[in-house]
This record gives C-alpha cells, sequence and structure tokens, in this order.
C-alpha cells in the first residue's frame, strides 16, 4: 500500500469513527477531532496510531465510557484496512478547560488537541483548550514510562535485543522513539512529533545513540531487516534507555516527584546491574 493510500485508508477509519460517534450521541456529541500524525503531520502507514478526539456535552455521563468503547469496537468490527489502530481520547468542553475531570485527555494530548487538532465534526473549541504545565506534562509522561516501557518484558528486550530485531516494525520503532519524544516533550513543553524529537536528541546526544533514533525514524517508512538492526540495538539501545532514565529521575526529584524518581531509580538498577 503506498504512502497516500494508507493515509486515504486511516481518514476512512477516522471518519467512520466520527459517524458511529454521532450516531452514539446524536446531540451531545460537540466536536471531533483527527489528533496525532494524522493532525500534524509524519503518519506512517506502518506504524502510526489513528488519533480520534471527541467531545462530549457536559456533564458527563455514567454510560459515555462504555460508548466511548462500542466507538472502538465498531470502527474494528468493520474490516476496514488500520481500523485496529484506531486510539480515541475523550472529554467535554470544562475537561478540556481544566474546569472539570474525567474522560481520557492526557496533558500531551490536550497540548496536541490544542496546537494541531484537525476539525472533523462540530464547533471548533480548541481556544478553550487549558495549556498543561510543565510538571503536568513531565510526570504524564514519566507514567506513561512506567506503565509502557519499565514492564519487564521491555527491559529484557533492551538487554537482549534480539527478539525486539525481529519484532514488528512498530513495536520496534515505539520501543526505541518512546523515550526520545518524552525527553524532547520534558525538555521544550511541546508535543513530541518524531521529527522534531529525533532531531533535537541527535544534536544533544552521543553519536551511536543519536544515530539509533536516526534510523529509527526512517525504518518508520521503510521497515528493516532483522540482520540490519541488531547490531545498531545492541550498541545503543540499553545507553538509550540509560540517559532517558537517569533526566527523568533528575527532573522528577527536581519537583518533588520522589515517588516516581524512586521508581526510575530501580528501573535504572535493573538494567545497570543485568546490563
Amino acid at each position: 500500500m503506498s504512502s497516500s493510500a494508507g493515509r486515504a485508508a486511516a481518514e476512512q477509519v477516522l471518519q467512520l469513527g466520527v459517524t458511529i460517534a454521532r450516531r452514539l450521541w446524536p446531540e451531545r456529541l460537540v466536536a471531533a477531532y483527527a489528533l496525532g500524525s494524522l493532525a500534524h503531520g509524519g503518519f506512517s502507514e506502518h506504524v502510526s496510531d489513528i488519533d480520534l478526539g471527541l467531545v462530549l456535552a457536559d456533564t458527563l455521563e455514567i454510560q459515555d465510557a462504555e460508548r466511548v468503547g462500542e466507538v472502538g469496537q465498531q470502527t474494528r468490527a468493520s474490516g476496514q484496512r488500520l481500523a485496529d489502530r484506531l486510539s480515541i481520547f475523550w472529554g467535554s468542553p470544562q475537561i478540556l478547560a481544566g474546569a472539570a475531570v474525567g474522560g481520557r485527555f492526557p496533558p500531551v494530548d490536550l497540548c496536541d488537541l490544542r496546537r494541531f487538532g484537525r476539525l472533523l465534526h462540530g464547533r471548533d473549541l480548541r481556544a478553550q483548550v487549558r495549556t498543561p504545565s510543565s510538571t503536568e506534562l513531565l510526570v504524564s509522561g514519566a507514567r506513561f514510562a512506567l506503565a509502557r516501557l519499565a514492564d519487564p518484558a521491555v527491559v529484557r528486550r533492551v538487554l537482549d535485543p534480539t527478539a525486539l530485531a525481529a519484532a514488528n516494525v512498530r513495536t520496534l520503532t515505539k520501543l526505541v522513539l518512546f523515550p526520545v519524544r518524552l525527553l524532547f516533550t520534558a525538555r521544550t513543553g511541546n508535543v513530541g512529533l518524531n521529527a522534531d524529537a529525533v532531531a533535537h536528541f541527535a544534536e544533544r546526544e552521543a553519536p551511536v545513540v543519536a544515530q539509533l533514533a536516526l534510523r529509527a525514524l526512517q525504518w518508520r517508512e521503510s521497515p528493516p531487516r532483522p540482520i540490519d538492526v541488531e547490531g545498531l540495538l545492541r550498541a545503543a539501545l540499553r545507553s538509550l534507555y540509560l540517559r532517558f532514565i537517569a533526566e527523568f529521575e533528575q527532573r522528577l526529584s527536581g519537583v518533588e516527584e520522589f515517588a516516581l524518581a524512586a521508581s526510575f531509580r530501580e528501573w535504572r538498577r535493573c538494567l545497570e546491574e543485568t546490563g
């Protein structure tokens, strides 16, 4: 499938998601947005998620979470190409403004909505979206990393990347680029777009680690063969993670998030002691 065909398929998934949402909330769907790489650019048919943002009228109702799940289930059940990539963020005007809590709109995705959200349906509310603080972005990124990257299975892949080299390209590129993007957001307060984050990282880090990030960006468009990546992963992946973990540990201590910093310290010890 060509790049343009892949994007077209992703846009069809978005439109189907909006159609289902309008059916489930005929009166309460205030707006729907394309988020992520389909809004700010850099979509890859090989690896990218398809991010949909839904804004429902205040106040959220108990059954709204279940209906969001139905949007995802019905979209995936359609059998459309790339439908399994759909990821849904949702809230209400008050939640987006910071006057209420609920739904699912992490701080970095609020930033993405405010800066890049592309309106698909309804009225544009981006001017009302609050700007998360640098500490919110740091803490949210830290919790994401602990949930997704500090898992023992990921630690094993970082220490012995043979299986990672042979994994699908989505897994490969996400495990390399997630730390790079999280560092970019922590340092700049901006959404960690892949190209911007990699350029920022490559200018500041050791050559072998920078090379891994640059290559991973290329792999998003041209999936590599395992034989072509294992050597670089062995040379640089553990160093990349140690660099990321050490900086987050320091930044978390600096904002007195000592429990999170301790979790990063323990994660670092796992990589140092077993490596």
